[in-house]
């Protein structure tokens, strides 16, 4: 949306303003979803902005647009994970009722889709038998939906209780600088998700993604998709040949005291694990948790 929708538009446009308003609860009278904006619609944005907070101006610019689409997602409607900016919306507001209800602690239902809400998805996903990667998909909308008679109606603010995640200890982060290095675009493309979920997690990590040797990193990886034939060849190596190995953490502290004082190492992500958005952030969380949880366990041998 460019420009501001105001009163005497019409068009799919003032449609697509009204059938959200609708699914608010608005009264748009008895013409319904008409194109037409005006008489009720123009009044239920006016509503729509005064319990919003906003400007009410009775447009609907950039601003009014945004929340309006934030109230009106449906969990489900999109993939969900931990990522800055952050995702936020009614659907991320209505999951974190839910996981609280059922047991899984993220804090005050507010909409934002923070460290904390990934930490109750992973707790939620591990209960439920699947893959503990933090990304709200069809497989863990699915599960949620499935208890919907546990968690309906219920308190959603209870437990609020806000805890850190154990498997990723975000404060090594803040306290040992890291320089990830995309030795490809795969590799870049990784970096830079590694980087993003590390700040999403921490806001004060020092992570950063650079194209070179980065002046005053106490770590830096190098990751490629391919990298058999690169010219890191001195350097300790580490596969990722499948997101569910356990080893990969202590396979990464190991190339990481190979050579002392250097902390350099090269990751393989491996081309057979790339994919969409949820394969890449699958990869992009495994490797941030085996880095923090190495760099854990490593600072007190270094």
């Amino acid at each position: 949306m460019i420009e501001p929708i105001k009163r005497g538009a019409r068009g799919s446009a003032v449609e697509d303003i009204q059938k959200r308003l609708l699914t608010l609860g608005y009264d748009l009278g008895p013409t319904g979803v008409d194109g037409v904006f005006l008489g009720a619609t123009w009044e239920a944005v006016l509503g729509f902005q005064s319990e919003q907070s906003l400007s009410e101006d009775g447009e609907v610019g950039p601003e009014t647009w945004a929340a309006l689409v934030d109230a009106t997602f449906k969990l489900g409607d999109r993939l969900l994970y931990l990522r800055f900016p952050y995702f936020h919306g009614r659907d991320v507001r209505v999951l974190q009722g839910a996981l609280n209800a059922l047991g899984f602690a993220c804090g005050q239902p507010d909409g934002i889709f923070g460290a904390y809400t990934e930490r109750a998805v992973r707790e939620f996903q591990s209960n439920v038998a699947q893959a503990d990667d933090g990304i709200v998909g069809t497989d863990t909308v699915r599960a949620i939906e499935r208890l919907h008679h546990v968690w309906q109606d219920k308190d959603p603010t209870a437990p609020v209780a806000l805890r850190v995640a154990a498997a990723r200890a975000a404060g090594i982060l803040t306290r040992m600088p890291v320089a990830l290095c995309g030795l490809d675009d795969e590799g870049r493309a990784i970096a830079e998700r590694v980087a993003n979920v590390a700040l999403a997690t921490e806001p004060e990590a020092r992570v950063a993604v650079c194209d070179a040797d980065l002046a005053g990193a106490s770590v830096l990886v190098h990751i490629g998709c391919d990298v058999s034939g690169d010219t890191h060849q001195t350097l300790p190596r580490v596969s990722m040949d499948v997101l569910e190995d356990d080893t990969l953490e202590p396979r990464l502290l190991t190339a990481l005291s190979a050579v002392p004082r250097s902390r350099r190492v090269v990751i393989d992500v491996g081309s057979e694990l790339l994919g969409e958005d949820a394969a890449n952030q699958r990869i992009a969380v495994r490797l941030l948790d085996a880095l923090c949880s190495a760099l854990s366990r490593g600072s007190d041998l270094w």
